[in-house]
């Protein structure tokens, strides 16, 4: 064949190169490469010696890998690549897995916020919060721009421009804290911060940190950037029980959260960081210095310029006051307990209108700490209060202590104390109620009602008097034997039916305010007779309302009180107490150019000092004593109580035209007591004077009680003639015995057991004859 012929020579293909070929895409192979009948005719290779076979490892890892720098580089781009990815697929099995722990994303909405009380002046102005927050909440336009710009600067500079998350803030503090050692910033922005907030516990977890952001993620797709801000701002705590910005602004600068200027914006931003550590209230030069650090923060961001700057440093460093001081926190605490009675449970921001006048509120108080800070030190007096309301009842002023930081007792609405001869008005208007007038006549001396023997504070006796005279002076003979004339039951009776509500002891001692009230009941009974005869009902709340006034939840109805006393004897007993204020024991309460009547009260040991007066305008309860009981050193009721009664007056009444009190200072004759005589006037008493000792009579009326004939007085009370008796009336039973622990009154009380006088038996004249009661006697006076 002609294939035979040829050479027998192969050509075969090689992969190495030849010197004797130029051409690099030549490729052949050597014959002992061939593989032939299942063996290879490749010979084989000598072994390269053993000193070249690590070079060529070397040589070919480096050939796989590459060498130098850049090797280096794209081994770090990979393995950082490798970690990502793992490092996203453990975050994103956290995140599922921490997801799936929470509620449903449908469910989730933001909590309501704790409901707030705004308690308010008669002018509209805020007494008080009450709630959990501490202040109402207020749409971000309300407040004053520098809070939110501040804020914004201090705690998210990047607010208006992350989802939800801050990376580059994130980063930032970690750099931060790195390079400082410690933890210095916070990578949370003002979202996270609103969602832990809203949602979750302060727990520092991996947890919650996830779940934190996962709500804020959720935070910002449903709501916008100034609703978010608006939420932060009315939630978050700034110390001092204070949550949110209009609670802050009240609790440190006694404002609103509206009126805030600009060093006092910075102050409240720099408190998120720290609101215990950095409370003014606690440490004002670390709350001041932070407050810098916030200004020149907002200066860097253009929020403000260097001259405002200037002139917000400049500023006295803020002064918070004391926590919650301030009388107007005794009204709040007494609305705060009436409130679930008139409108059950608290479920939403509500606004509560009070009868408080804010200017007499804080005279009252001055008054009693001006009183307190001279003489109380010296006089063992450490506490006061005052109830101050008008003719319906509406409290104008009330101070439950001497100061609300340190004790927040109520001595004026919760404490119950025995009112000493301050209950006395109580006696003398239930007698003339029995028909007994202003002119009857008993005898100041001696006496014993079954084992007990009452006596004046000054162990005198005045003879014989009119109840005119001996309430004056508080005289406490005749209020005993006043009560036992009425009857304990029915004095009881009149203090129920004037406004008195505590229990009261039907004993003859309630003669001498041994049942114990409050100051405010007290206080409130008393404005019957300023008022005429009207029950006068304490009260405080005006009108209850929702947050916008939309709605009406409760108002009171205090407009039409029943009476509870006649004009006449309203108008005497007006008169009667004017001569305690003109020629009385409480002389110090006098009101220049003013009609005013009042009544004194002490107890055992001078243990309480009460004056309680009124005039036309305002009827004023106060009380001076100590807490534990401890006793003051002389102390009376014409003394610090009465003192202070007059300073609040004076003060209360300044600017106002003189009125004259119901009855203008005259005696009436009761229609009721002498049927036939209308409401005429008996006898006036100019301011200062005495009142007379005898009522004004007729010729009949003498005939008839010289003669035996008609009804008068002495029919009704033997001890009460036309003329003086000089001996006092004993119950024939004796009468109930009063408690061993009697109230005694410091300025009308009484002490040890006296003997009693010779009781029914006339006093012998001078000359040891009968005194002869014939009708020319009478004429002539003798």
């Amino acid at each position: 064949m002609a294939g035979r012929g040829k050479s027998r020579d192969r050509i075969e293909p090689s992969f190495s190169g030849r010197d004797d070929r130029d051409d690099d895409d030549d490729f052949s192979l050597d014959a002992d490469d061939r593989v032939v009948r299942g063996r290879s005719t490749r010979r084989a290779a000598p072994k390269p010696s053993r000193a070249r076979q690590p070079e060529r490892r070397k040589r070919d890892r480096r050939d796989r890998e590459g060498g130098g720098l850049f090797g280096f580089i794209r081994r770090i781009v990979y393995w950082c690549i490798v970690f990502g990815i793992w490092a996203g697929i453990g975050v994103a099995g956290l995140v599922i897995y921490y997801g799936s722990r929470m509620p449903s994303a449908s469910t989730w909405a933001i909590p309501e916020r704790p409901p707030n009380v705004k308690i308010t002046a008669v002018d509209g102005s805020v007494i008080a919060n009450r709630g959990t927050t501490g202040g109402e909440a207020l749409a971000l336009e309300d407040m004053s721009p520098y809070i939110p710009e501040a804020i914004v600067a201090i705690e998210d500079r990047r607010f208006y421009s992350h989802f939800g998350v801050d990376p580059l803030g994130l980063a930032r503090a970690f750099v931060t804290n790195l390079t400082t050692g410690h933890m210095v910033q916070g990578g949370s922005t003002l979202t996270q911060q609103l969602a832990k907030n809203l949602f979750l516990s302060p727990d520092r977890t991996l947890e919650r940190k996830v779940q934190e952001v996962l709500l804020a993620l959720w935070l910002e797709q449903k709501y916008t950037k100034d609703q978010i801000l608006a939420m932060y701002l009315n939630r978050v705590f700034f110390g001092s029980n204070a949550y949110g910005v209009e609670a802050a602004s009240r609790r440190y600068f006694n404002k609103s959260a509206r009126d805030v200027n600009l060093g006092e914006a910075a102050l409240l931003a720099g408190l998120v960081k720290a609101p215990s550590r950095l409370s003014p209230a606690r440490d004002p030069e670390a709350a001041n210095a932070r407050a810098q650090v916030v200004l020149q923060t907002m200066r860097e961001q253009g929020y403000i310029t260097d001259d405002e700057v200037k002139t917000a440093m400049s500023q006295t460093p803020a002064k918070a006051k004391r926590y919650w001081s301030g009388a107007g926190h005794y009204v709040a605490d007494m609305v705060m307990d009436q409130l679930p009675a008139l409108i059950g449970d608290v479920k939403e921001d509500i606004v509560v209108d009070t009868t408080i006048d804010k200017t007499l509120e804080k005279r009252a108080e001055q008054s009693l700490n001006d009183v307190l800070g001279k003489d109380g030190a010296k006089l063992d007096a450490s506490q006061a209060a005052l109830v101050s309301l008008d003719g319906t009842g509406a409290i104008r002023a009330l101070v439950g202590g001497r100061d609300y930081a340190d004790s927040q007792f109520n001595r004026a609405v919760t404490a119950k104390r025995q009112p000493g001869s301050s209950f006395k008005p109580f006696v003398y208007a239930a007698a003339l109620e029995k028909g007994l007038t202003p002119f009857s006549v008993f005898n100041d001396a001696p006496i014993r009602i079954g084992d007990w023997t009452p006596e004046n504070y000054e162990k005198k006796y005045n003879g014989e008097v009119t109840l005119a005279t001996a309430l004056a002076k508080s005289l406490n003979t005749v209020a005993a034997q006043l009560v036992m004339y009425d009857g304990p039951d029915q004095v009881i009776k009149l203090a129920h039916r004037l406004g008195i509500e505590s229990e009261l002891q039907p004993n003859a001692s309630i003669a001498l305010g041994t049942s114990e009230v409050s100051l405010m009941e007290l206080t409130g009974a008393y404005a019957a007779f300023m008022n005429g005869g009207y029950k006068a009902t304490p009260h405080v709340i005006r009108r209850v309302t929702t947050a916008d006034g939309s709605k009406v939840l409760y108002e009171n109805t205090y407009d039409n009180p029943p009476r509870v006393l006649s004009e006449a004897i309203a108008a005497n007993m007006n008169t009667m107490m004017m001569g305690v204020i003109n020629q009385g024991t409480g002389k110090s309460a006098k009101l220049s150019g003013w009609q005013a009547a009042g009544k004194t009260g002490t107890t055992q040991n001078s243990r309480d000092a009460l004056f309680v007066g009124f005039t036309s305008n305002l009827t004023t309860g106060v009380w001076f004593g100590n807490d534990d009981g401890k006793p003051m050193r002389k102390v009376t009721g014409g003394g610090l109580p009465a003192k202070a009664w007059q300073e609040f007056m004076v003060a209360a009444h300044k600017g106002l035209s003189p009125a004259p009190l119901f009855g203008n200072g005259q005696f009436m004759a009761d229609p009721a007591a002498n049927p036939g005589v209308g409401d005429q006037p008996m006898a006036s008493v100019e301011p200062g004077a005495a009142p007379p000792l005898e009522e004004p009579t007729t010729i009949g009326s003498i005939l008839s009680g010289v003669f035996g004939g008609g009804a008068d007085v002495r029919e009704r009370n033997p001890q009460a003639t036309d003329r003086p008796r000089r001996q006092p009336m004993a119950p024939a039973n004796g009468g109930p015995v009063p408690p061993a622990d009697i109230a005694q009154d410091g300025d009308d009380g009484y002490g040890d057991a006296l003997p009693p006088g010779d009781i029914g038996e006339p006093e012998p004249s001078p000359a040891g004859k009968p005194r002869r009661t014939t009708l020319l006697d009478l004429i002539m006076g003798q």
